[in-house]
């Protein structure tokens, strides 16, 4: 099976409405997918991710808005002639059927004559590198092994759209990771327009082309993993993907942004400050940024200094992550690496530290910081 991605489904999503009662599971959302793209929906739990999955499914049906494969409107066509491929949280594979035959079932359904499904499920098995386990029942596989026969049964029959809802949440944090890369290769070797659902920030930032940020039924930001970790639109995607610290800025009478005083930055164009004050915009500080500095290194142009003390010492292997109240009592988190040689073995809690993070690290997003 080889990367198609002609054969592949655009999907556009537009003003998409969903309520139960009073409560609005989605509110006015509108997206596009290219024919081809790994697309991720992320967010917290009760966001609305798998509420919008399930409505491009068929499974759930909107109280407004429009649902397109390519040309052609599906918003009330039932799932079973969408033509989509699925993958659920639980895999839903039927356990008195072996591998073969689980594989196999979305072509049965199909009529394909009996020669040509053989062909297709070897072929399919082959691809999930499960080609020695057709003939075992799925209480005999692993939890990785059992993704890997849903993922089969999902596109064994060439569908043009795969949604997937949380496949990778039952397994354990090593056999997650490689899974993550494992479909990422497989999504390029088929080319089919892939939504998958996580509310794992990392699984989303390993996985898509580009990632769709839910919170309470709307989009927050949709852009590629580097422009959403680089790039927050607002402080709740900063908090939601990745580590963050947040320092308010203030601004001077020319609007320039301000930390203790000093210009850093003129303000963001283009972005709303707010309701006006001075503490109308932040400084985003991601933890893997900041740099511990010399006892008597002096102030450059291209770094922003914090002093503070440090208030924990986290151990995790690779890296240590250090704690730091600053002077006017804001937290900052730094991560800084454990190899010989680096500082980190010469820190101790309540010991007093300057950290710097270079100005073309800063991230700078509009609100009050939290």
């Amino acid at each position: 099976m080889t990367s198609d991605t002609a054969a592949s489904l655009s999907i556009s999503v537009t003003a998409l409405t969903k309520t139960y009662g009073d409560f609005f599971a989605l509110n006015n959302v509108s997206i596009d997918v290219k024919a081809g793209e790994f697309l991720t929906l992320l967010g917290p739990s009760g966001s609305g991710k798998t509420t919008l999955l399930m409505a491009i499914a068929g499974f759930n049906r909107p109280d407004s808005g429009r649902i397109c494969f390519g040309d052609d409107d599906v918003t009330v066509l039932p799932p079973h002639k969408r033509g989509v491929g699925m993958v659920f949280q639980n895999y839903a594979l039927f356990p008195h059927m072996s591998v073969f035959e689980n594989v196999a079932f979305p072509l049965k359904l199909r009529k394909i004559a009996a020669d040509e499904k053989h062909r297709r499920v070897t072929e399919a098995l082959k691809t999930v590198q499960l080609s020695d386990f057709s003939e075992r029942g799925i209480d005999q596989l692993s939890g990785g092994q059992r993704q890997r026969v849903a993922l089969a049964r999902a596109f064994v029959f060439g569908p043009k759209i795969l949604l997937m809802d949380e496949p990778l949440s039952a397994l354990d944090k090593k056999l997650r990771e490689e899974m993550q890369i494992e479909l990422k290769q497989l999504h390029r070797q088929l080319g089919v327009t892939t939504v998958y659902v996580t509310h794992d920030q990392r699984e989303a930032l390993t996985m898509s082309d580009r990632i769709a940020v839910i919170n309470d039924g709307e989009l927050a930001q949709v852009g590629t993993p580097r422009d959403i970790y680089n790039a927050p639109a607002s402080h709740f995607v900063a908090s939601f993907i990745g580590e963050s610290s947040f320092v308010p800025l203030t601004r001077d009478k020319a609007g320039a942004l301000l930390y203790d005083g000093a210009k850093i930055a003129k303000a963001p164009e283009n972005r709303s400050p707010g309701n006006g004050g001075e503490r109308n915009w932040s400084l985003v500080i991601r933890p893997e940024r900041l740099s511990l500095q010399p006892p008597k290194a002096g102030k450059t142009a291209s770094k922003i200094q914090f002093h503070g003390h440090i208030t924990e010492l986290v151990y995790q292997g690779e890296t240590a992550i250090v704690m730091i109240r600053l002077k006017d009592g804001q937290m900052l988190t730094a991560r800084m690496n454990t190899r010989a040689g680096d500082d980190v073995d010469t820190l101790a809690i309540g010991q007093q530290l300057t950290v710097a993070i270079d100005k073309k690290d800063m991230i700078i997003i509009p609100g009050e910081a939290q």
